[in-house]
């Protein structure tokens, strides 16, 4: 600094910080031998405070404004040991400047994926990221917390801290809500105040207000989203007999069209006995199926999963649980028509979802 090199070696008859870094949270002033005339000039910008530390021990705290050093604004100075000059000059002490504007756009983000029970999907995993701002509130506290006989503190030098108390107030705050990761969109805003508040204690103890917090996105790990694409497809699809009955016919209507006739691309794509029984049927053809399977249910089917009655379902999207082992054969049903909840394998009608679905392994 200019004006330090030129007074070096005099007494210190200004004490003022006049640095613009945004990343210094606390700065010692610097001055020879830590000597400082009597009646100096402290000049305490805005977005600063100014503490002055007697051996080691915090004396006063000034905000914003120009002051004259004396024993009138500054009492502990008629205490300081080793005073040989009486009340003129000069006289020693520590001053730090702290700085107290807003240190804004912080990001914080969940180093690992936080184990949470969701209400409809079980056990899952989670991650969240976001930003944050903050500013020193209380400078006396501060300095008790986080400067001691340290030089300088920087940013970087708190917010390992300050993003793990943020973590911890988010973690706490997500599982006492208990919304469904389905409805968590819509209740951004809501839970980052509610981490505001968990939060507001533990900076105090810093000396430290939270001035914003922002959720920016919760996310599931990429194999539960990909479940999750899975029914919200079957539900886009509606009724999945009809589904199959369209997609079939759009397949033979392509297949008339193809070079080689019907027949022979009808059996490359492995369309099965059935359709081609259908299809000459239709015709007037002397073909009839080979057999003719009973209606399978394709709605209103309960399932009692952990614990918990769910449905009702349609038989293709209890094959797709099947298939994802979300059911097994032991899993209670029920539907119109039964007296009790019974084994899905004892239903015969249901008990064809788990075609293709191995068993449970012994053991």
């Amino acid at each position: 600094m200019g004006i330090f090199d030129s007074i070096k070696g005099q007494l210190i008859d200004i004490v003022a910080w006049t640095s613009n870094d945004p990343e210094t949270l606390a700065y010692r002033f610097e001055r020879r031998n830590n000597e400082i005339k009597m009646g100096a000039q402290l000049v305490v910008r805005e977005g600063q405070a100014a503490v002055f530390i007697n051996e080691g021990n915090l004396a006063d705290v000034f905000k914003p404004g120009t002051y004259t050093l004396s024993t009138q604004n500054l009492p502990v100075l008629s205490d300081l040991r080793g005073w040989k000059y009486g009340f003129n000059s000069p006289f020693k002490a520590e001053v730090y400047f702290v700085n107290t504007i807003n240190v804004s756009n912080r990001k914080w983000g969940t180093p690992n994926p936080l184990m949470l029970r969701d209400p409809e999907l079980g056990v899952v995993r989670l991650r969240a990221f976001g930003a944050f701002a903050y500013a020193v509130e209380d400078a006396g506290k501060f300095f008790k917390a986080s400067v001691g006989t340290l030089e300088r503190v920087q940013t970087q030098d708190l917010e390992t801290q300050i993003k793990a108390l943020i973590v911890s107030a988010f973690s706490d705050t997500l599982g006492e809500a208990k919304i469904s990761a389905f409805d968590l969109a819509a209740k951004y805003s809501e839970l980052g105040s509610l981490v505001e508040k968990a939060v507001a204690e533990k900076f105090a103890f810093y000396g430290l207000q939270l001035r914003q917090f922002v959720l920016e996105n919760i996310s599931l790990p990429p194999e539960v989203e990909a479940i999750i694409d899975k029914r919200s497809s079957m539900g886009v699809i509606g009724n999945v007999d009809q589904y199959m009955k369209f997609n079939v016919a759009d397949k033979a209507g392509e297949a008339i069209s193809q070079p080689g006739g019907m027949a022979g691309t009808l059996a490359g794509a492995g369309l099965g006995l059935a359709l081609g029984g259908q299809i000459a049927g239709q015709m007037g053809g002397p073909l009839k199926p080979a057999f003719s399977p009973p209606p399978l249910p394709t709605d209103n089917i309960f399932a009692a999963i952990e614990g918990k009655q769910q449905g009702p379902f349609n038989l293709a999207q209890l094959k797709q649980m099947a298939s994802e082992a979300a059911i097994t054969r032991d899993t209670l049903v029920w539907k119109e028509g039964m007296a009790a909840w019974a084994a899905a394998s004892g239903v015969a009608d249901i008990a064809v979802i788990f075609s293709g679905v191995p068993p449970k392994l012994p053991g």
